[in-house]
Formats: structure tokens, sequence, C-alpha cells
């Protein structure tokens, strides 16, 4: 276990802690619209949280389920955010909850946090890339145009999977 891995995520827990966005629940209701925390105090490479839909959209009445594992090299190297909870989205698995996105990639640098990642994640529902897509269906629908038809969609998935009322996030 790196010595400065660990005093990384300290720091950003207690800051979490400060900003009131640790996760309690189930729910995604801080300020950012994401609630995250260690899985367990013994064990800080592992977190989970919740992001909540953004309003005005076709993800908005539902919350997500994450999984954070972060690696012994945080914060030279990203870490690895999946959605527990399935979502249609084109730059995210269906089934492995797999997340594509520049930052947790190549375009990763020390200066993110674990929640400016998870709060750019949550800003990927309303700007997909539809030239790197994990759900190629959900992309071609957007890229012949169909964006109707893409938020009906989403909205299905959304209501069958992470409806705010429901209880499916302790799957």
């Amino acid at each position: 276990m790196s010595s400065t891995s660990s005093r990384r995520l300290l720091k950003e827990y207690g800051a979490l802690q400060k900003e009131c966005v640790v996760s309690s629940s189930s729910s995604a209701s801080s300020m950012h619209g994401v609630s995250i925390s260690p899985v367990s105090q013994e064990d800080l490479f592992h977190w989970t949280g919740s992001i909540a839909g953004i309003p005005d959209g076709p993800y908005e009445d539902g919350v997500w389920k994450i999984d954070i594992r972060i690696p012994t090299t945080y914060p030279l190297h990203p870490p690895d955010i999946k959605f527990i909870t399935p979502i249609c989205h084109p730059n995210i698995h269906f089934k492995t909850g797999e997340v594509c996105l520049d930052i947790l990639k190549n375009q990763w640098t020390a200066a993110w946090t674990l929640l400016s990642a998870c709060i750019a994640v949550r800003a990927l529902l309303t700007d997909p890339e539809i030239n790197s897509p994990l759900n190629i269906d959900a992309a071609n629908i957007l890229r012949y145009g169909d964006k109707m038809g893409y938020d009906s969609l989403v909205r299905y998935f959304t209501n069958k999977y992470a409806a705010l009322d429901h209880s499916a996030l302790d799957r």
C-alpha cells in the first residue's frame, strides 16, 4: 500500500466529509449530484457511491450506484469507475458498467480527485461522445440524429433500473 496514495485518499475523504458529499445512503443528494465514500474505513482503495441524473433531461429521474477501485499508484493513475446499476449511454457498457471517458484513461492527471472524476462521469450523461462508444446501439441512434428516440430509450432504462423511488439500488 502506497503511503502517498493513502495520504491523498485520506485528504480527499476529509474534504468530502466537510463538503457533505460522503455517501450515507443510496441517493446522490449532494449539490454535485454525486455521493461517494470508502466501502470501509480499513480499505481506502475501494469506494462506492451514487450519481443522480441531471435535471431536465432523459436521466433526470434516476440514481445510479457506482463502484470505484483505486490503484495503489493513485493519484498518478486514474481510478476505475464502473456503474453497478445498468444505464443506457453510448460511452457506458450496459452489462459491465465500464465508462469510456478520456480523463479516466490517457487524459488523467494528478490534479483530478475522486469527486471531480465522478462529477465528470455525471457530466458525460448530457454530453455523450458517439465516436468512442461502448454501447454501439445507443451511439448509432444519436449518430443518425434520432434524439427523440434516444431520449425515449434512456428514459425507459432509467425508469426500469434507476428510478428514484425503487429498491433496485440494493440489488
